[in-house]
C-alpha cells in the first residue's frame, strides 16, 4: 500500500479514503482488460464527475471542491496507482479546465465550468504542433476573425482525449507576432470542421486516445476566445506549470504500483528454500525503489505547497516532474528485475507499468526542458 499522507484535515482523509474505495472497486479490476483493448474509459471519467474529484482545485462556486493542489495532487497520485491512464486524463482534463477557470469571464465560467468541472464535459489541451512541440511560440495554427467567428485552420499533435473529448483548450495564431500573437479558444468537439485522425499506436497508455486534430476551416464563436488575443501563450505556459505536477503525482502514483508489484511478488516467490526478498540482492533493490518513490512523493508536495501559499513554483514544478518521471521510469525497469522472466510477461502489470512510465518523462515538456528551466532559474539567482 502506499505510504500515509500528511493531510490538513478531516475533509481531505475523508476525500482520500473514498478516492481509494473508487481506485480499488471500480478501476484497477478494468485496466488491464481496457488497457489491452485499447478502450477508452470514458464512464469511469464520468464516475470521478459524479464522485467530485474534477474539479478538486477550482472554486465551489463553478462546480469545483475549493481543495489546495497539494490535496488534488495526493488523490490524483491514487488514481494513477490504479490506473495510469485514467490519472493522466484527470491531470489533462484539470489542466484544460486551468484557462477557463483562471483567465476566463465570469459569464464565460458560468456557462461552461459546471459541466466542465461536474464530468458532462470532459476536456483536452491542445498546444503541441508537429513542427511547435518544445518551442510553443513556434505553433501555426491561425484563427482568423470573421464577423462574430474565428476561421480556425491548422492541426494539433500528440493531443491527449482526441476524438474522445467534449472540448479542447487551443492555443492558435491570430496574428504574427511572435509568441504574442497566440491567443486562447474553448472550442465545442461538435464546432463542423474538427476532424480526428485515427488513434496514435502507441507503447503504453493504450487506454487513453491520442490522435492528432485538424482544423478545416472551423467556425468558432468569437465569445469563446478566453481572456483577450495574444494571452495565449502566457495561458499555455501557465496551465503547463500546474500539469507539470499532475504529471508528477501520476509518476509516482505508477511507480508506487510497481513497488508494490514487486515486493507482493519477492514476499512469495521462493528460491533456496526462501523467499527471495530475504536476498540482499533484492532487498536492496527494493529499498532503493521505495526512497525513490517517498522522495518524489516529497518533491511534488514541496512543490505543491508552494503553489499553495502563492509562492514561486515554477522551478519546483519542473524539479518535481523530472524527479518522479525519471524514478517511474527507473523503479518500473526495476519491478520487471525483481519479478525476472514473470516480469516480462503480460500474466502482471508490470511489464505495462514500464511501457507507461516512459512518456511522462516526454509530455508536459520533455525532461531536457525541465533541465533548461531549471538552469534558467538557477542562473537568476
Amino acid at each position: 500500500m502506499p505510504a500515509d499522507r500528511l493531510l490538513p484535515s478531516t475533509e481531505a482523509e475523508d476525500l482520500l479514503k473514498l478516492t481509494r474505495e473508487i481506485a480499488r472497486d471500480e478501476l484497477t479490476p478494468l485496466a488491464a482488460e481496457y488497457e489491452e483493448q485499447g478502450r477508452f474509459p470514458r464512464e469511469q471519467f464520468r464516475l470521478l464527475g459524479r464522485s467530485g474529484l474534477l474539479g478538486l482545485p477550482y472554486p465551489e462556486k463553478w462546480g469545483g471542491s475549493g481543495l489546495s493542489y497539494e490535496v488534488y495532487l495526493q488523490v490524483l497520485e491514487e488514481i494513477a496507482t490504479a490506473w495510469m491512464s485514467v490519472g493522466v486524463g484527470l491531470s489533462v482534463h484539470t489542466m484544460s479546465c486551468y484557462a477557463l477557470a483562471e483567465h476566463g469571464t465570469d459569464e464565460q465560467r458560468a456557462r461552461w465550468l459546471p459541466d466542465m468541472l461536474g464530468g458532462d464535459l470532459l476536456g483536452a489541451y491542445a498546444l503541441s504542433e508537429s513542427q511547435a512541440g518544445s518551442d510553443a511560440s513556434a505553433l501555426s495554427t491561425r484563427a482568423r476573425r470573421d464577423g462574430d467567428d474565428y476561421v480556425v485552420n491548422g492541426s494539433k499533435a500528440w493531443i491527449t482525449h482526441g476524438s474522445q473529448a467534449d472540448f479542447y483548450t487551443t492555443m492558435v495564431r491570430t496574428s504574427d507576432d511572435g509568441g504574442r500573437g497566440i491567443s486562447c479558444l474553448l472550442i465545442d468537439a461538435a464546432t463542423p470542421g474538427l476532424v480526428f485522425t485515427a488513434p496514435e499506436k502507441k507503447m503504453g497508455l493504450t487506454g487513453s486516445t491520442t490522435t492528432q486534430v485538424l482544423f478545416e476551416g472551423a467556425r468558432v464563436p468569437a465569445d469563446r476566445l478566453v481572456d483577450e488575443e495574444g494571452m495565449g501563450l502566457k495561458i499555455a505556459l501557465t496551465s503547463l506549470n500546474s500539469g507539470r505536477l499532475g504529471i508528477a503525482a501520476c509518476a509516482v502514483g505508477l511507480a508506487q504500483a510497481a513497488l508494490d508489484q514487486a515486493v507482493a511478488y519477492a514476499k512469495q516467490r521462493a528460491q533456496f528454500g526462501r523467499p527471495i526478498i530475504q536476498f540482499q540482492g533484492v532487498e536492496f533493490l527494493l529499498a532503493d525503489m521505495a526512497a525513490a518513490v517517498e522522495s518524489s512523493r516529497a518533491t511534488y508536495l514541496e512543490a505543491a505547497r508552494r503553489r499553495d501559499r502563492g509562492l514561486p513554483f515554477v522551478r519546483q514544478a519542473s524539479i518535481a516532474k523530472l524527479v518522479a518521471t525519471d524514478a517511474a521510469m527507473k523503479v518500473t525497469t526495476d519491478a520487471v528485475q525483481v519479478l525476472g522472466g514473470a516480469g516480462y510477461t503480460r500474466d502482471f502489470p508490470v511489464e505495462r507499468f514500464m511501457r507507461e512510465a516512459k512518456v511522462p518523462q516526454i509530455f508536459e515538456g520533455t525532461n531536457q526542458i525541465q533541465r533548461m528551466v531549471i538552469a534558467r532559474h538557477l542562473r537568476g539567482m
